[in-house]
């Protein structure tokens, strides 16, 4: 089973960042930020980021436009809230994925994104949704420590509030549930988005 690994940059230093990645050996980043710029935090910037990843030997690939949550596709939006059930059903999305599948049988990639907590990024809720069973998923956290991607899920499940074995829902199934109440919360909103417009 190949190794895929997730990260997000937060508020953290280039030099924090990047001690990161060499210690748990990264050769590539797939960057699946819909919009790679950051104006308080311009070291991650895709043209910035891309050409220092390059000074330390690591591969970076943009895959924002696959496998961001915000969406282009107008089939993606419910209400102006972007659904990641319609987001998996897109061709982007699909090819996406296979991306990923190509990348880390080349390489230890890891799947880059700003948020910090992993349960609170879609890089987890809805792109590691889609290797779970097919990856070993571990997310690099703000300490520069592992949190597999079964850790992880226990940790959502408890706080969705949702038992982690029930007598008549399968463990799958709940897992399930708590993915989409976190997608759900989590998810892209183009009426917040407008709101924050000046």
């Amino acid at each position: 089973m190949h190794d895929l690994f997730t990260i997000g940059h937060s508020t953290q230093t280039w030099e924090q960042f990047l001690t990161q990645l060499v210690q748990h050996r990264i050769e590539a980043i797939g960057d699946v930020r819909s919009s790679p710029y950051s104006a308080r935090f311009p070291q991650f910037n895709r043209e910035i980021m891309d050409r220092a990843l390059r000074n330390a030997n690591i591969r970076y690939v943009f895959l924002g436009d696959e496998l961001g949550a915000r969406r282009v596709e107008r089939e993606c939006y419910v209400e102006g809230v972007a659904r990641y059930d319609h987001i998996t059903r897109t061709p982007a999305f699909s090819v996406g994925v296979k991306r990923v599948q190509t990348g880390v049988a080349r390489f230890r990639l890891a799947l880059l994104c700003a948020e910090k907590d992993p349960l609170e990024c879609h890089r987890t809720i809805l792109v590691c949704r889609q290797f779970r069973h097919d990856l070993d998923i571990r997310h690099i956290l703000s300490d520069g420590s592992i949190e597999t991607h079964d850790d992880a899920e226990n940790r959502l499940l408890t706080e969705e509030k949702l038992p982690g074995d029930d007598l008549f829902t399968s463990r799958e199934e709940l897992i399930a549930r708590a993915y989409d109440r976190r997608g759900g919360k989590i998810a892209y909103h183009e009426c917040l988005e407008a709101a924050t417009q000046p």
